[in-house]
């Protein structure tokens, strides 16, 4: 029990604050994440440190801090867990930590900070890092840009970005310390966490927070996706088929036979190889262009790799398509442009029956240009898309998760 005029304890304070955030309107739907771990004070934690799961609390950095300040840094750990920044961007911190950790803190302190512009329930310490432009990207989005930045000014490697590490940890090691049962464990945990704080929010007549709903929103099975796309491709003239009857005479009264082909012609799988893309990513894309050469025995296959160009161009055809996967180079590794794969294709006149397109989705930007009239594409992308994407009027789109 808190003691009336008594100079609370760090601890007693951590409790005061959650519980302030729990009878909040505004802020009930985190409620499910908060129960989420372990929660303690130590006196060596500098400031504050999560590994996805549990959280730390410095003690002097708790008694430094105002009541609104200390309801950010709790509100600011529990979005690192929800939205699983420290295996979700694992690649990320492989390739630079000190952005990584950044670009994750940028995503979540504009956020928070525009939840409540005046600050009188929760207010960003002063050593937070914030940037009104990183307002509605991803992290991925963000640590771009703080590339960028940073390759702007070579005589520092340090500058931007660097020069402030926020004020929390994010244990990184912690989190890739958790055995693949424990981590898919938490995933569930938390997915469920996000679901039920959002029912809490509701049944006391708020909506709940956008970003936790975004989280929740029905996601697109993709390999259904692509799975149709390559059948609508085996639709032909090569032998006909009453198991399957022709919808144009259906309505008719007219039962008939369609047509259906084993086989189509060129196609062209291109894949995103940008500085992004991790090893797994990658993994998961060769798998599917074996599916899909299995599945559609394509009469050649244009294997493009490209991030803001094409770095690497094979050609399959007959008999060597089946051992595609294992005998395939990859190339890449810069920035990302998809808009170099239409001009390719342009340049090298290359007419495929169909495009198939794995990336990401971190791009500057889709351009306007179409392919070819007549090519039939579909982009499958891994992760999230910002709403503003403009897309090419040949591109079907969707958005895909994969489980590692």
């Amino acid at each position: 029990m808190l003691a009336i005029g008594k100079v609370l304890t760090a601890e007693q304070r951590l409790i005061k604050a959650i519980s302030n955030i729990l009878a909040h309107k505004d802020w009930v739907a985190i409620s499910g994440v908060l129960a989420v771990g372990k929660r303690e004070v130590c006196d060596k934690t500098k400031t504050a440190a999560t590994n996805g799961r549990d959280e730390k609390y410095g003690r002097a950095f708790v008694d430094s801090l105002t009541d609104p300040e200390l309801r950010f840094l709790i509100l600011h750990e529990a979005y690192h867990k929800m939205y699983r920044h420290l295996t979700t961007w694992k690649s990320l911190h492989d390739i630079n930590h000190k952005l990584a950790n950044a670009a994750t803190d940028y995503v979540i302190n504009i956020q928070l900070v525009d939840a409540d512009p005046t600050g009188a329930f929760v207010k960003m310490p002063e050593c937070g890092l914030i940037d009104p432009k990183y307002r509605g990207m991803s992290a991925a989005e963000v640590f771009k840009l703080l590339q960028q930045e940073q390759s702007d000014d070579s005589s520092n490697e340090d500058t931007g970005a660097g020069d402030d590490d926020g004020f929390d940890e994010h244990d990184w090691d912690g989190a890739a310390d958790m055995g693949e049962q424990e981590a898919q464990e938490l995933t569930r945990e938390i997915e469920a966490a996000v679901r039920q704080g959002l029912l809490a929010a509701s049944r006391q007549g708020s909506g709940g927070l956008r970003e936790m709903q975004e989280l929740v929103a029905p996601k697109v099975d993709w390999r259904a996706v692509l799975n149709d796309f390559l059948k609508a491709l085996m639709v032909g003239k090569e032998f006909s088929t009453w198991s399957k009857p022709n919808r144009r005479y259906l309505s008719q009264g007219m039962y008939m036979p369609s047509g259906v082909s084993h086989k189509v012609g060129d196609i062209v799988i291109a894949i995103d190889t940008s500085g992004s893309i991790d090893n797994e990513t990658l993994r998961v894309f060769l798998s599917e262009v074996a599916g899909i050469c299995d599945m559609v025995k394509p009469s050649k296959v244009h294997l493009v790799y490209w991030d803001t160009r094409v770095a690497r161009h094979e050609v399959y055809a007959d008999d060597k398509v089946n051992g595609l996967a294992h005998s395939t180079k990859p190339a890449g590794g810069g920035g990302t442009d998809p808009n170099c794969v239409t001009r390719f294709l342009r340049e090298k006149n290359i007419k495929p029956e169909a495009v198939v397109m794995f990336t990401d989705g971190i791009v500057s930007s889709w351009g306007t240009s179409s392919c070819q009239v007549g090519v039939r594409g579909l982009c499958l992308c891994c992760g999230v898309l910002p709403q503003r994407v403009r897309l090419r009027p040949w591109v079907n789109l969707f958005t895909w998760r994969y489980e590692k």
